[in-house]
């Protein structure tokens, strides 16, 4: 059974810094052939993405984040990891990541209008000013 679970998450004041982790397990192909994402979505707001990393390991950011978060992934403990930095309080939302796959070839996680994969329950990031 497929799992992805975040963590890291919490509330911190306006400039802190956190990361975000998002462990998967119950993948049936290696960690390395899936495209994965970071989306978040706050009270009454659509959710968006924030990041994303391909096959390829090439990293994509929304206009909102870029310079300030970085995404990664560490193929050898199947691991997604989000660093945030210079959090603002606009950045306050539940973190979603996210997992595809396309068989054999090239993946990369579109950061708007994306709703396939799959996703993590969420975890909760609250910036105050």
């Amino acid at each position: 059974q497929v799992q992805l679970m975040e963590s890291g998450g919490g509330p911190v004041q306006a400039g802190a810094s956190l990361r975000l982790s998002c462990t998967v397990s119950g993948f049936p192909y290696k960690f390395d052939t899936y495209c994965m994402g970071w989306f978040r979505q706050a009270p009454g707001k659509e959710r968006e993405g924030v990041a994303s990393i391909d096959t390829d390991g090439s990293p994509g950011y929304a206009d909102s984040v870029r310079g300030r978060f970085t995404v990664s992934k560490d193929n050898a403990k199947n691991i997604l990891y989000l660093q945030m930095n210079n959090l603002k309080p606009e950045d306050t939302a539940t973190y979603y990541c996210v997992a595809d796959r396309v068989n054999g070839g090239y993946c990369d996680i579109p950061l708007m209008g994306y709703k396939s994969g799959d996703w993590g329950q969420g975890t909760q990031v609250t910036v105050s000013s």
